[in-house]
């Protein structure tokens, strides 16, 4: 009888403890519901839906999809203005996240040491992230004005002529650099500040006194402390190279002659200009390709930075 009811209690115990690990995982899951009903709802149909556009042909609102298969990539990648804006892209990411993160490099390097003075600067180098970013195209919009502008104007005192900073194919898309590089470089200085936070300062303190000049100091021991933080601040300004159209958009239109003309600009063009919704969803489909490919190698080259820093 015993022997019953002590493996009666052993087959209790045995249940009570293989179903604590389920009710663990289902109340995990019953907490996280609400997120992953948002993000089922608002991020993974939405990718679904696009990828069934792509596949298909819609040429009126409400008219029949017709099933092109992979027309609409071949279509997208015979489309000049296509490689056109994939080009221009390229030049705009490497033009405008390189030149930011050297400039908030050096802001941040600077400004290190909290004083008044330096807490003025940061404001006024943060200043711009804060302003919309159509807001700011509208400021540039007043500064690029040909013969009338405030940069014209003061290149006239100075007895010399600008050429026309958003008319001119040659020139436009490096007028808009400037406007992106002017928003960006004070909110890119804000994660420099901090990781320079983590740099020691008795390494500073011992490779002064070994003799090493700033360059040295800034080659072998800043930037391998900011590694972690190059890589992540790299991940955002490539995101935002890739998803920012707002100021093409009241600058330039994406001309002259396409030559300002961006991915996510072109989307937009044949979505709501062409109202060819398959082309615009496999431009937005090979957009996603490169943001994740981007994502990827980015968070590969994090991990491998915090590698190297743990050993």
């Amino acid at each position: 009888m015993a022997d019953a009811v002590l493996v009666t209690g052993m087959a209790a115990q045995w249940r009570v403890a293989k179903w604590r690990p389920r009710r663990t995982t289902l109340l995990a899951f019953a907490m996280l519901s609400p997120s992953l009903l948002f993000l089922a709802l608002f991020t993974y149909w939405p990718v679904v839906e696009v990828a069934w556009q792509a596949l298909h042909n819609q040429r009126k609102i409400g008219g029949p999809q017709v099933y092109v298969g992979l027309d609409n990539f071949l279509k997208l990648f015979a489309d000049p203005a296509f490689r056109k804006a994939l080009v221009n892209n390229l030049v705009y990411a490497f033009g405008t996240v390189v030149p930011s993160l050297v400039l908030a490099l050096g802001f941040a390097m600077a400004l290190a040491k909290s004083n008044r003075v330096n807490t003025l600067l940061r404001a006024l180098f943060f200043l711009p992230v804060l302003i919309p970013l159509v807001a700011a195209a509208s400021i540039f919009l007043f500064l690029f004005l040909p013969n009338v502008g405030l940069l014209d104007y003061h290149l006239a005192k100075l007895a010399l002529s600008g050429p026309n900073w958003l008319g001119d194919p040659d020139v436009a898309l490096y007028s808009i650099m400037g406007l992106t590089i002017w928003k960006n470089a004070g909110y890119y200085m804000l994660f420099f500040l901090a990781g320079l936070q983590a740099v020691p300062a008795d390494a500073y303190e011992a490779a002064i006194l070994d003799g090493a000049g700033p360059w040295q100091r800034l080659r072998h021991i800043t930037l391998p402390y900011l590694k972690p933080t190059i890589g992540f601040v790299l991940v955002i300004g490539l995101l935002n190279v890739v998803t920012q159209v707002d100021h093409v958009f009241v600058l330039t239109k994406g001309g002259p002659s396409d030559s300002t003309n961006l991915l996510l600009f072109y989307v937009y063009q044949q979505a709501v200009e062409s109202y060819d919704a398959g082309r615009a969803a496999a431009g937005t489909l090979v957009m996603l390709a490169l943001l994740l490919a981007i994502t990827a190698s980015s968070l590969r080259t994090l991990e491998r930075s915090f590698g190297e820093r743990e050993a």
